[in-house]
């Protein structure tokens, strides 16, 4: 049992390693889980947790404070230009930012198109596909992702006074 503990903390230092440094900011508030690659274009908050989650492209995506997401969860922030000078698509790709604001839950292989925000308090449900804005406080899912339901925003707000984050 010791073992299997001591292996778990190597490899979350290894993938948290390997996350900071792919945003070259070894200061940086993360804890990965699993493997993680980010870009040089990426911001992170405070208390951030990823247990897997790849960023693909050069637009800059900005994730907030209390972020957490589940394994095999990615962000596109590139587009092929398909109203270029060549069919399906010219060389020319178009970068899109991201923004994901704070306590924010990605479930598991969940994927976000380029273009999107992700509003306070979202939760995205496992296996979802946004493509277009999460208003705050939202829980949204399905392919293509739609609000479905709402946080109870008392709760929600009376946790966030007491500094209640995971």
């Amino acid at each position: 049992m010791m073992l299997i503990k001591t292996f778990k903390t190597l490899r979350s230092f290894i993938f948290t390693t390997i996350a900071k440094k792919s945003i070259g900011d070894m200061n940086a508030e993360i804890k990965a889980n699993g493997f993680t690659r980010l870009t040089k274009y990426t911001t992170v908050g405070n208390n951030v947790n990823f247990n897997g989650l790849k960023i693909l492209g050069r637009g800059k995506v900005e994730i907030g404070d209390n972020f957490h997401s589940g394994f095999g969860c990615l962000i596109l922030t590139g587009v092929h230009n398909y109203n270029g000078s060549k069919i399906p698509y010219d060389e020319v790709t178009i970068y899109k930012n991201v923004k994901i604001h704070d306590n924010v839950w990605l479930g598991i292989n969940v994927t976000i198109l380029p273009g999107v925000t992700i509003g306070e308090g979202a939760i995205i449900q496992a296996g979802s596909v946004v493509v277009k804005s999460i208003p705050p406080y939202s829980i949204a899912g399905g392919h293509p992702a739609i609000v479905f339901n709402m946080r109870n925003i008392d709760s929600y707000n009376h946790l966030k006074r007491k500094k209640k984050f995971f």
